[in-house]
């Protein structure tokens, strides 16, 4: 069996993705690390779906704590850029460094995101942060994977059918609203 670091994002994105790798001799650690969500109620929300699914499938999730001020501070001068632009690299930066932290401060190997199952996300960019918080640390690296294929993605609306999943309609930061 694998330890792995799963960043998720939300429930919805997490189901098919958990399934996965619970089928494929994978040990799963659910992180929940994502100061671009707004408002804090938003995240709270998501953070309770994704535990209470978690709990059933008996996976342990991990708070990363909620800094929106500084996920703001990061992105700053990027709020008027549309999704896939430089504002979504520099989250997908500063979450996948966290979690790669976070797998090497519990002595797991590899890490993997939720980020891309969603058909909303550039791969490329996701891989790129993935690999580059990677590197970071001795003996950690990062599964990368495309969670749409092999019919996950069908996969993933199954589950948040039958579970009854919140489902959000924006990725969670305030200028994706829009």
């Amino acid at each position: 069996m694998n330890k792995i670091l799963l960043h998720s994002c939300c429930a919805p994105c997490s189901a098919a993705v958990l399934e996965w790798l619970l089928n494929n001799n994978f040990v799963p650690t659910l992180f929940y690390y994502n100061p671009n969500i707004f408002p804090k109620e938003e995240y709270e929300k998501r953070k309770n779906e994704l535990t209470r699914h978690a709990l059933r499938l008996d996976v342990e999730v991990i708070d990363g704590d909620y800094n929106h001020e500084e996920w703001l501070s990061t992105v700053k001068g990027l709020e008027h850029l549309p999704e896939r632009s430089i504002r979504c690299e520099k989250c997908f930066e500063i979450r996948l460094n966290k979690t790669a932290e976070k797998t090497a401060q519990l002595h797991i190997s590899q890490f993997a995101t939720t980020l891309s199952s969603s058909r909303w996300k550039d791969l490329a960019q996701i891989s790129d942060a993935g690999n580059k918080a990677a590197v970071k640390y001795d003996n950690v690296s990062f599964f990368d994977r495309n969670w749409r294929k092999d019919g996950l993605q069908q996969r993933r609306n199954e589950l948040m059918k039958e579970n009854n999943f919140y489902n959000q309609i924006y990725c969670g930061c305030e200028f994706s609203v829009r």
